[in-house]
């Protein structure tokens, strides 16, 4: 098998506030599936369930309070995203696998036969991070690269601190010390990288890398081993 690369994308990406935004996004993106496809790469996208999960979960949490269940809402979630991005590559005529996996092994078997596979979540307590990591050990990536809508790791939620710093380079042990090692998140929670994510990186010895996906000109960067705006992480 040639080069693969595994990305996992937020599903934020996906649905940005302006429609303008997100019409461009996705252009852009399938211009840089095109291009990797026609260098003989192979890529593995693993799509986050973003708003559709997130609205899914709380349709349903005031009544259901079982996790499990409510982690198989947000997987739907994630495949629903999985199979707008697989038809947009689709549509183009990319050599994108006609299935949506639902299982890592799946997904490994297609991406012998296709340039491109795009899978969402596959069972509770593992979020598309998790999904993406297991993939990345699964078929020798280099890397996992985890495509959010921040642009680094930072020392603190830059959300609720203002004297959060964003990190450039550091390690696994350093990324678990701020977001936890493998305690799965609340369903519809997020962090820039989920625990168990962490926790499967280091089994594996998987460098990753935080960039943010809404810069595709970044992310062809970071598939390609040259310098990005962003922190990598090394096992």
């Amino acid at each position: 098998m040639s080069t693969v690369h595994v990305v996992a994308l937020g599903g934020s990406l996906l649905r940005p506030e302006e429609a303008s935004a997100r019409t461009m996004w996705m252009g852009q993106l399938r211009q840089l599936m095109v291009h990797l496809e026609g260098n003989g790469r192979r890529i593995g996208l693993v799509v986050g369930g973003g708003l559709p999960a997130r609205e899914g979960i709380g349709l349903a949490k005031e009544i259901i309070h079982d996790s499990e269940k409510l982690d198989r809402i947000g997987i739907a979630g994630t495949r629903l995203n999985a199979t707008v991005l697989q038809q947009l590559l689709l549509d183009i005529g990319c050599d994108v696998a006609p299935a949506v996996p639902h299982t890592i092994e799946a997904a490994r078997l297609l991406l012998e036969d296709h340039h491109i596979v795009v899978m969402g979540g596959t069972v509770p307590g593992h979020t598309t991070d998790t999904v993406a990591v297991k993939l990345a050990a699964t078929v020798h990536a280099r890397h996992c690269i985890i495509a959010t809508n921040v642009p680094h790791v930072y020392t603190k939620d830059p959300r609720h601190h203002d004297d959060a710093e964003a990190l450039t380079e550091m390690t696994l042990k350093e990324l678990g010390n701020i977001v936890g090692v493998g305690t799965p998140l609340e369903p519809g929670a997020s962090t820039v990288v989920d625990p168990v994510a962490v926790g499967v990186a280091m089994e594996a010895g998987l460098d990753l890398a935080v960039l943010d996906g809404r810069d595709v000109r970044g992310l062809d960067d970071a598939l390609e081993g040259k310098l990005f705006e962003g922190t990598v992480i090394k096992a």
